[in-house]
C-alpha cells in the first residue's frame, strides 16, 4: 500500500459541496450499468495556472458545472492538452482505494513536458483525487466489475491566438461510474487492422497521453465499427509493418512455448500501466516476457499455426480482454479458439483482485483513501 501519511498539501482548497447532489435512487439506477463515460458524480476539481503569478494557484473542490471559455481559448486552436485515466475501487472492508495513482501523476508530467505544459506536483495530483473520490465516495459502488473511473485533465486556458506555448492553464477532474468498454459485450474481441492509418509516428506524441492521439484514430476506429470490430490496431508510420497497439489499448502475445512478446516503448506508443503490471504479473506466473518488435505477418502466421495461443489487449477501463479475432483487408484469422484464453483470464482475476482488495497487494500497487 502507499504510503500518504507524509503527504503535505501544497495548495489549500476551497471546498463548495453540491447544493442538490443527485439523490441517492436515482444515483443507484444511474450507475447500475451506465455505458463508460456517459454518467458523472456531483464535483469536480480544477486547479488554475499562471506562469505570470508563480505558477499553480487556485485549487476548487466544486459542484460539476460546464467550464466557461473564451472562444480564443488556446487549446481550441492548437490542442495543447493532456489526460490521464484511472480508477477508484470498493474493497471488501468498505474503504476505498486507487490503483497505482502516482504512476498516473508521473506519466501525467511526462506528457505535460512533451506538449510543452507544466508539470502538476505529484503531491498535489494525489491530494486532487483523493478530495473528489471522498466528497463524491458514494459513487463508489462494491460488486464484481464496479469502479469509479477518474479522469483527470489539463488544457491551456490562455485566451490568444498566436502560435507558442500557453501561460495559463486549467487541470480539472471528473469522475464516472464505470461501465462495460467495448459496447459488443463479447468475451473476445474483435479487431480491425488500420492500413490506411497511423496513430503516431517517430518523434511525434505517440508516448504522450494527449488528445490529438486519440482524434487520429477515430476514422480508421469508425471503419473498424462498420466492419463489425471492437477496437483498431495500428501499425508503424514509416514501414507499415510492426504492430504498435490499439486506438487506446496495449497488445501482449502469447505463445505456446511459454513465452510473451509485447511492442517495446520507442516513443511511438503510450506507456500503459495496466502494461507495466502485466510486465510484472506475466513473469510471476514464470513466463519468458519480452518486450521486441512483432510484425503484422508474423501475427497472421503465428496464429495460423497454432504458435500463437493467445493475444492480450490491456488498458485501465476494459482491463485485460482477448483479442479473438483479427480482420484485415487481407482477410481474417482467428487467435486460438477465438474465445478467451487462460492466461487473459488468470491476468484479468490476479490484476483485479488486486485492484478491487479481494487479493493480497506484494507490490505496493494500491493507494487506500
Amino acid at each position: 500500500m502507499l504510503d500518504t501519511s507524509g503527504r503535505a498539501d501544497i495548495l489549500s482548497f476551497t471546498t463548495v459541496s453540491h447544493p442538490a447532489p443527485v439523490p441517492a435512487d436515482v444515483r443507484s439506477q444511474a450507475i447500475a450499468s451506465p455505458r463508460f463515460g456517459t454518467v458523472f458524480t456531483d464535483h469536480m476539481v480544477i486547479i488554475d495556472y499562471d506562469a505570470d503569478r508563480g505558477g499553480w494557484h487556485r485549487a476548487q473542490l466544486t459542484p460539476r458545472a460546464p467550464l466557461q471559455l473564451d472562444p480564443a481559448t488556446s487549446v481550441l486552436h492548437y490542442a495543447q492538452e493532456i489526460f490521464e485515466g484511472l480508477k477508484a475501487y470498493r474493497h471488501p472492508d468498505g474503504s476505498i482505494a486507487l490503483f497505482r495513482p502516482a504512476a498516473n501523476a508521473a506519466r501525467f508530467n511526462d506528457s505535460a513536458r512533451r506538449m510543452a505544459m507544466p508539470e502538476l506536483p505529484e503531491a498535489l495530483f494525489l491530494d486532487a483525487l483523493r478530495r473528489l473520490v471522498e466528497i463524491d465516495r458514494e459513487w463508489v459502488q462494491g460488486g464484481d466489475g464496479a469502479s469509479l473511473y477518474l479522469r483527470p485533465f489539463m488544457f491551456a486556458s490562455e485566451a490568444f491566438l498566436g502560435v507558442r506555448p500557453a501561460r495559463q492553464f486549467k487541470f480539472v477532474v471528473i469522475a464516472s461510474p464505470a461501465g462495460a468498454y467495448f459496447k459488443s459485450g463479447q468475451a473476445a474481441v474483435k479487431i480491425w487492422v488500420s492500413r490506411d492509418y497511423v496513430r503516431a509516428a517517430p518523434g511525434g506524441t505517440g508516448a504522450a497521453k494527449t488528445g490529438g492521439n486519440y482524434a487520429a484514430s477515430l476514422v480508421p476506429q469508425a471503419e473498424g465499427i462498420a466492419e463489425g470490430c471492437d477496437q483498431v490496431v495500428f501499425l508503424d508510420a514509416a514501414q507499415r509493418r510492426w504492430i504498435e497497439e490499439l486506438g487506446g489499448m496495449n497488445l501482449f502475445f502469447v505463445f505456446a512455448d511459454g513465452s510473451v512478446v509485447t511492442p517495446p516503448l520507442t516513443g511511438t506508443i503510450l506507456a500503459g500501466i495496466t502494461r507495466d503490471s502485466l510486465l510484472t504479473l506475466l513473469r510471476e506466473e514464470g513466463l519468458s516476457v519480452r518486450e521486441e518488435p512483432y510484425s503484422i505477418n508474423q501475427w497472421r502466421a503465428d496464429a495460423m499455426s497454432g504458435h500463437l495461443t493467445e493475444t492480450l489487449a490491456c488498458g485501465t477501463a476494459a482491463v485485460v480482454s482477448s483479442v479473438g479475432t483479427v480482420l484485415d483487408t487481407e482477410g481474417a484469422f482467428t487467435i486460438g479458439s477465438g474465445s478467451t484464453g487462460q492466461v487473459a483470464h488468470t491476468m484479468r482475476e490476479v490484476l483485479t483482485g488486486i485492484q478491487t482488495g479481494r487479493r493480497p497487494d506484494p507490490y505496493g500497487w494500491v493507494m487506500k483513501l
